[in-house]
């Protein structure tokens, strides 16, 4: 591997890229692996949760069915995965026999996956679950005009600052708790003012709680429309992105939320310039939101170029957002991250400074030849290195010691 290597480092330090540099900022990118992946949004509060525009299609058998073997097969994930990594919780996904409604949730119930996230130095982000329960009724949750709805919503996500705030004082690092709303009406309103006025005063008392921003980030996140809310999303991207500027948190932009033909790499460097910290959800929308398993392709290269180009990665939080339950769970997380790491890695092997001065030179000639020609460079060499660096397998290695698993492991869930 080193020859090969070396060769890869000389062939890239030839156009100004230092190879190993590029290495050790990788070495710091932290991925959150999302655990709804691994039962199909399905969580241990309820059997119902695939309600309120989510939906995981597939009867590939072996999902988890405990706490326990959800984080097992995360672990497992994560040995096939190079580098440090976050696990991202959605509130249905507590850990206890206490009989416990959603608007109830606290801390210590989430104290198993605080402990074993310190086991593996690991982080934790968290969701309040905004669907899957009774009281997300035609269509709404935190805008809905009924005000005993609003104030059981408003409820759980004030229950989920908090959880978060508690996993981030806990394991030394930000915990990023993100709202999203399914909130909207299949067929077209006459008041689109109403209940974005309702979203708004609601999340207003849900962020009234002063707690410690040092351990934990708000974001909130948007949506182009969902199933059962095609004509009208509350909680559109016009309206997460005002909202985060004002009350200063985070915003969510997800891969998977936007048309088809929206470029979301084109979104990004706008937040940067108005310092809004960044959640990104990575996806891969097959026809719009259909969170399919991340592929290493131009959506998501351009993505994480944006990313480093812009030096982004310090106020940006990656994480993974897709379920398929068409495939072995174990491998949909570890292609899934694979290939944003990969992405990534791609985008610090690019020569950005040679090619922003080509291209304020006015030398679009130039811009464009260089960047046809680095996708043939033997980036590939030095994913095989950093996978071989970290002690995680490299290439197709990781699929048969899966496969193994499957049979002897997997096999005994019925």
């Amino acid at each position: 591997m080193s020859k090969h290597y070396e060769y890869a480092k000389e062939k890239y330090a030839n156009i100004g890229v230092n190879v190993d540099l590029a290495i050790e900022k990788l070495k710091k990118i932290k991925i959150s692996l999302h655990c709804w992946q691994g039962d199909d949004v399905n969580g241990f509060m309820n059997k119902s949760a695939q309600k309120g525009g989510v939906m995981a299609t597939g009867n590939y058998p072996f999902a988890a069915r405990t706490p326990q073997e959800l984080r097992e097969d995360i672990a497992k994930a994560l040995s096939y995965i190079p580098g440090n990594h976050k696990v991202n919780l959605h509130a249905i996904y507590l850990d206890t026999e206490e009989k416990v409604d959603i608007c109830e949730i606290e801390p210590q119930h989430f104290s198993k996956w605080v402990a074993w996230a310190k086991e593996n130095h690991l982080g934790l982000d968290f969701n309040p679950t905004c669907f899957a329960h009774d009281k997300f009724k035609d269509g709404f949750t935190i805008a809905s005009a009924d005000k005993n709805i609003a104030k059981f919503w408003i409820e759980h996500c004030k229950k989920s600052r908090k959880i978060a705030e508690f996993f981030g004082k806990e394991l030394g690092q930000t915990a990023v708790n993100n709202f999203w709303f399914p909130d909207g009406y299949k067929d077209t309103p006459v008041d689109r003012l109403a209940p974005r006025e309702r979203m708004l005063e609601n999340m207003n008392e849900v962020l009234a709680d002063k707690l410690d921003t040092k351990y934990f980030l708000d974001t909130i996140e948007s949506k182009l429309f969902g199933i059962g809310v095609e004509s009208y999303t509350v909680a559109s991207h016009e309206f997460c992105t005002m909202y985060a500027m004002q009350k200063n948190i985070g915003i969510c932009i997800d891969s998977g939320h936007f048309h088809l033909s929206e470029s979301i790499a084109d979104k990004l460097s706008n937040y940067k310039l108005f310092n809004i910290p960044l959640l990104l959800h990575v996806s891969r929308p097959v026809r719009w939101d259909s969170d399919h398993v991340v592929s290493f392709e131009d959506s998501l290269i351009a993505s994480a170029q944006e990313l480093i180009k812009n030096n982004m990665l310090e106020t940006t939080h990656i994480g993974l957002d897709f379920f398929d339950a068409s495939i072995n769970r174990i491998a949909a997380w570890s292609i899934g991250t694979r290939n944003t790491i990969k992405a990534l890695l791609f985008a610090l092997l690019q020569p950005t400074d040679k090619l922003k001065k080509i291209e304020l030179n006015g030398d679009l000639t130039s811009r464009l030849a260089m960047q046809e020609e680095l996708k043939s460079y033997p980036f590939g060499i030095v994913w095989d290195y950093y996978c071989e660096q970290l002690g995680v397998p490299v290439g197709l290695n990781w699929l048969a010691d899966l496969k193994k698993h499957e049979e002897t492991i997997l096999a005994k869930r019925k």
